[in-house]
């Protein structure tokens, strides 16, 4: 009984919520141009139920068979134009991305903090675009190799013998790796124990009900992002008491001639770490299933790193940026993964004005979501897109058919630095180390991007590893089939 009755408050709050969007945004639209094909499901509610249950890239896949690269929807209360063709994709985000504004909920702004610079676009987002990037481009990352190394090593050497979630690991490596970034090197460790610990409260939240009630993950993640925002601005403090100059992302925010306030760099701060985060840890424990049910690409593969490891001492010398640049088979196992993986399935944009593109309107108002999961798995592009190839790689992609960090202004500027994480933890990995896959590990689950059901757990241990040793693959607990 209490269960059903919290099931019909929860559809009515959705209906009421539906209904006062659809209000504010679904208006006819005008002119000659029609609206794409497609379906916007029940009155006020939309899809919004038909998407949340069941595999949602299945969601839009059958929409793109019955209606074509072109259709409508309505979810969230939005009515919506899905777009799944390279050529959609380039127009909203290239071509024509002044007429697309990035869109996201106000209970996300709120908990990143509105002046970071995905929630903008214009003069201020390009200033801000520019010194981000400063910070993670090749030239400001090859110095890190070797606190990235470290990490690594440390983190392996924590695993050795044990069962891990694989995904979870990879968040609390990512994450340090962003501490690294941000801050140098040079955090004081108190700091980056409260950091973490009130990171991960605001990231358990972030996708939670925004119901701001005591008790709630949403109102617990609120609160710890306000002690974020008071420990930056303390750590801020300190270093404009040193009164020296740091080349850290912190260290340029904080001393550009853009004069940003504290709120400004901390926004910024709080959402490059999420940016950077699970994305970057969903790809790795991909990479870590798709090399262990290809068993035969796992042996290439450590065969290409155990080159380099052999090179540089078996380990006496320190891995180099320049190293990590000849990792060409590496590189094409990364790129597939990006690929077979897509954990970013979309991205949200809004119309700033009526909108036409091939014959259909958008209407202003209307969302627009390019689908960069069926390009990439539209077997036009990619032969047999099921299958996990990275020699499909060996040639380029077509143009604006290979997008797994976007496209445009607002593509992610931190490709190079999540690059550049995997080749480390890959050659790390598989020149000192084998692994087994704990249970059955076909199934995927989405909390909000795709990962191995449980976060794919893992036991692995230290192993002599030769590149002529064929059983050092590592066995399996249960044989896994490639993921969908």
């Amino acid at each position: 009984m209490d269960t059903g009755y919290s099931l019909m408050c929860t559809f009515l709050l959705l209906a009421l919520l539906s209904y006062l969007l659809m209000r504010k945004h679904g208006r006819k639209p005008q002119g000659k141009a029609k609206l794409p094909p497609g379906s916007m499901g029940w009155p006020y509610i939309g899809e919004t139920l038909h998407l949340y249950s069941q595999d949602p890239n299945v969601f839009f896949a059958a929409k793109q068979k019955r209606y074509g690269e072109v259709f409508k929807t309505h979810l969230l209360g939005c009515p919506c134009v899905m777009l799944a063709s390279p050529e959609a994709a380039r127009f909203v985000l290239v071509t024509q991305a002044h007429l697309f504004k990035p869109t996201y909920p106000r209970s996300k702004e709120r908990m990143i903090g509105p002046w970071a610079l995905f929630f903008h676009e214009g003069d201020y987002h390009m200033r801000l675009r520019r010194l981000v990037r400063s910070s993670l481009v090749p030239d400001a990352l090859r110095g890190l190799v070797p606190d990235i190394d470290a990490i690594v090593i440390s983190m392996l050497d924590s695993w050795d013998g044990h069962v891990v979630r694989t995904f979870e690991a990879m968040k609390k490596f990512s994450f340090d790796v962003g501490i690294l970034v941000i801050f140098g090197g040079r955090l004081e460790e108190r700091y980056k124990q409260e950091l973490r610990r009130n990171y991960f409260i605001v990231d358990k939240g972030y996708n939670s009900f925004p119901t701001n009630i005591p008790g709630t993950l949403f109102h617990k993640a609120i609160q710890a992002r306000r002690r974020l925002r008071k420990m930056l601005s303390e750590i801020m403090n300190e270093r404009r008491k040193k009164a020296g100059v740091e080349k850290d992302l912190l260290g340029c925010l904080m001393d550009s001639s853009e004069h940003l306030s504290d709120d400004q760099i901390s926004d910024n701060i709080i959402g490059v770490l999420f940016a950077a985060q699970d994305t970057t840890a969903s790809v790795l424990t991909w990479i870590l299933k798709y090399l262990h049910d290809n068993p035969e690409l796992l042996e290439a593969l450590k065969e290409e790193q155990m080159g380099i490891h052999e090179t540089n001492g078996y380990g006496s010398q320190p891995l180099t940026w320049t190293q990590t640049r000849t990792m060409v088979l590496t590189h094409r196992v990364i790129l597939e993964s990006l690929r077979m993986a897509s954990i970013i399935s979309f991205t949200f944009r809004e119309a700033v004005a009526d909108v036409e593109y091939k014959g259909y309107l958008i209407p202003k108002g209307w969302k627009v979501m390019p689908l960069f999961r069926n390009i990439h798995h539209n077997p036009e592009f990619f032969q047999d897109p099921q299958k996990f190839d990275p020699s499909r790689f060996k040639t380029p992609p077509r143009p604006s058919t290979f997008l797994p960090f976007g496209n445009g202004v607002h593509a992610c500027p931190g490709n190079e630095l999540a690059k550049l994480e995997m080749f480390i933890l890959i050659h790390r990995l598989v020149t000192k180390y084998r692994w087994e896959v704990v249970g059955s590990q076909s199934e995927i689950e989405y909390g909000p991007f795709p990962v191995p059901k449980h976060g794919l757990p893992v036991k692995l241990w230290r192993a002599s590893i030769t590149s002529s040793s064929s059983s050092s693959v590592g066995g399996t607990v249960e044989q896994c089939r490639p993921a969908p």
